[in-house]
């Protein structure tokens, strides 16, 4: 069931470079790695992003991402090896939802990272660039029929470098209502980070008119910290 917002609001605080002095900086990596306390440090909080946005009532299961492909498909599980830092939120209301999930994979070496990306590449890789799935009504799940489109995209954002799978859900006519979401998969160093953004409208056919913006803000608030 799709949630009900008021009106979407994204109220990212994007950081300047260069407004810390010298002696505020914490010291690099000696290694060159970078470690989980600075990608927690990274991670957007409600409070980054808008007055409306807050937890989810039920925390997503750590072993396992955000859906990739969309449509029936099945989310990923999280690739071996490394540490695991999320931090996921929603903004729910009368006119729909949107949804933030943050998870940073954090890895011994470069090499086990960029495995780890590459084992995701490989599911987006596999997704239909269109689907179509008839009405879904069970104990936990009511959606009308839905048709979505997927476009994977490459992206390289502050150093990090990777690719975004990008898809747009149409709902039937009688219940009209879109979904669209970005889900971006960065790799810097001994780092995965897996960005998803979603906003879902009802009685509204179009594509939000901030959906391209607002995703790739979210990713770069997120990087632009880590450097």
């Amino acid at each position: 069931m799709l949630a009900r917002i008021a009106a979407p609001a994204l109220c990212v605080v994007l950081l300047a470079a260069g407004c810390s002095s010298g002696d505020d900086d914490p010291a690099p990596e000696p290694t060159g790695l970078i470690a989980a306390t600075t990608m927690r440090g990274a991670l957007l909080q409600a409070t980054d992003i808008g007055p409306t946005w807050a937890p989810p009532a039920t925390a997503p299961d750590p072993k396992q991402l955000v859906s990739i492909c969309g449509g029936t498909s099945t989310a990923p599980p999280v690739p071996p090896g490394g540490e695991v830092v999320a931090a996921s939120f929603v903004d729910e209301g009368e006119k729909g939802a949107q949804t933030l999930d943050q998870t940073a994979l954090v890895y011994g070496d470069a090499s086990a990272a960029k495995a780890g990306q590459a084992a995701l590449r490989a599911v987006a890789d596999g997704c239909k660039a269109d689907v179509s799935v008839p009405a879904t009504v069970t104990n936990d799940k009511s959606e009308p029929a839905y048709t979505e489109t997927v476009e994977i995209k490459t992206l390289n954002e502050s150093g990090w470098d990777g690719f975004a799978v990008i898809r747009h859900k149409k709902y039937e006519p009688k219940h009209p209502g879109t979904a669209d979401t970005a889900v971006a998969v960065l790799t810097k160093s001994n780092v995965v980070l897996v960005d998803a953004y979603a906003i879902y409208q009802l009685n509204n056919a179009s594509t939000s008119p901030n959906f391209g913006g607002d995703w790739q803000k979210l990713v770069g608030s997120v990087v632009q910290r880590v450097g």
